[in-house]
């Protein structure tokens, strides 16, 4: 989790208990952003949002697929930094990444990305100075500028010091580069929503609407399985559970 702005931090902090019981965030919830992709149909995160997960279908497929998820305890966070993933936001992390390399940098990719009504600094193709973001964690509709950045953040799906504790810590910096940079495991959203998740896990904390906490659940198992990484057994249970399982 880091901001959208100029101070950027690794996914950190307390927050507090969601086992599946909390509310829409403030504010009339946004019918939602029709250009949104089913995660399931988006196996490497370059298409915008994250759409509901509603058929049975679907939810099926979702439990599938986090069942292949492994699972082992949480270590320590000893010797963990937001450096040790790069600085952020890096245009040079390795080139299997997507949009890595493509003259414009992580965050302004992803808000190019996810939002709509785009409008650029003068002379530039790359950095976003407003936008209307339809905010998948709140339901809300967010309107983003510049000058007041820290009102969208991106959010790490996987938090990065989550990552660190699950076996990031003996990875090569080339891969931990890549999940810091990938848009697999990054999402625009609401900025105090995000800071209010810090590092943790589902079974500590899911998005406040309700209604998305299937898709975030496969997508936090898309970025376990694409980098072999484990989550605890309690929150692959809450994921389970939020896709009916």
């Amino acid at each position: 989790m880091v901001f959208a702005g100029a101070a950027l931090t690794g996914c950190e902090g307390l927050a507090p208990p969601a086992d599946g019981s909390g509310a829409s965030g403030s504010g009339a919830p946004a019918a939602g952003d029709p250009r949104a992709v089913n995660p399931l149909d988006n196996p490497d995160g370059t298409k915008p949002g994250l759409a509901t997960i509603t058929s049975t279908e679907d939810r099926a497929k979702a439990r599938a697929l986090i069942e292949k998820v492994a699972t082992k305890g949480r270590g320590p966070r000893t010797g963990y930094d937001r450096d040790e993933f790069g600085y952020a936001w890096m245009d040079s992390a390795p080139r299997d990444v997507p949009f890595s390399h493509n003259g414009c940098d992580t965050r302004n990719d992803l808000l190019k990305r996810d939002g709509r009504d785009l409008r650029f600094r003068k002379g530039s193709d790359c950095v976003v100075t407003s936008m209307t973001l339809h905010d998948p964690y709140t339901g809300k509709v967010i309107e983003f500028t510049k000058s007041r950045a820290m009102k969208v953040q991106i959010d790490h799906v996987m938090p990065l010091s989550y990552d660190w504790q699950m076996g990031a810590s003996r990875w090569t910096e080339d891969k931990r580069e890549s999940i810091a940079n990938d848009p697999l495991n990054l999402v625009p959203v609401d900025g105090p929503t995000n800071s209010a998740k810090g590092d943790s896990g589902p079974a500590s904390w899911l998005p406040p609407d309700r209604r998305i906490r299937c898709a975030y659940s496969v997508r936090f198992a898309q970025v376990s399985l694409k980098y072999d990484l484990p989550v605890t057994s309690a929150d692959k249970e809450m994921m389970l559970r939020q896709c009916g399982g």
